[in-house]
């Protein structure tokens, strides 16, 4: 492991399975692409900070519907990080991760859906959503005790769990916003809205 001050940043992506993030992580040895699952819970952005990067390796190249072959940057795992500060993307940086993506969903399993689009919603807390968001905090649910796991009953601040799958940390970051929490993302809670 290897613990190293950057720059990562987080750029939202609207696909077939809905908005996820993707990241640049810059630094001093090099450019890394980051695909974390824990990334889900990010609003665009470019955040300042010190990175525990656990492995650094090869991206797999992929075929975009276009058939295009698409080699990335060599992938870094990041295994946890400070953040300090957090801007808004630059214009070079929005260029620079506008390029195809591809859902890491899609890389990881089948696309198949844990719970309907009208459960959670379409983006993660914090990104546009396609539908606009409930006015009212929906009461919480046994769903919401079987989506959260260990992690229930929730207090007024919640750490989520990088180990989970993506597919339930996108659920649980828009679950969280529609019972009132806000992500601070220096601390990494969530916390909720008074």
């Amino acid at each position: 492991m290897i613990n190293i001050p950057g720059q990562l940043a987080i750029r939202t992506i609207h696909g077939r399975n809905g908005a996820f993030n993707v990241a640049r992580l810059l630094t001093s040895i090099g450019e890394f692409a980051v695909k974390d699952p824990i990334l889900e819970q990010y609003t665009e952005g470019k955040y300042e900070g010190s990175f525990v990067i656990a492995h650094i390796g090869p991206s797999k190249p992929y075929l975009t519907g276009s058939g295009r072959i698409v080699i990335e940057a060599p992938k870094a795992k990041i295994d946890s990080m400070v953040l300090n500060d957090m801007d808004a993307l630059s214009q070079d940086d929005t260029e620079r991760l506008d390029q195809k993506e591809v859902d890491p969903l899609e890389e990881e399993v089948p696309a198949v859906p844990a719970t309907s689009p009208s459960d959670v919603g379409d983006a993660p807390f914090g990104m546009p959503s396609s539908e606009p968001a409930p006015r009212a905090s929906p009461a919480p649910t046994n769903e919401d005790e079987a989506l959260f796991s260990t992690l229930w009953p929730l207090g007024d601040s919640v750490k989520l769990d990088p180990t989970v799958d993506r597919q339930r940390m996108r659920a649980q970051c828009v679950r969280l916003g529609q019972l009132g929490y806000k992500l601070d993302f220096k601390q990494q809670i969530w916390e909720r809205d008074s």
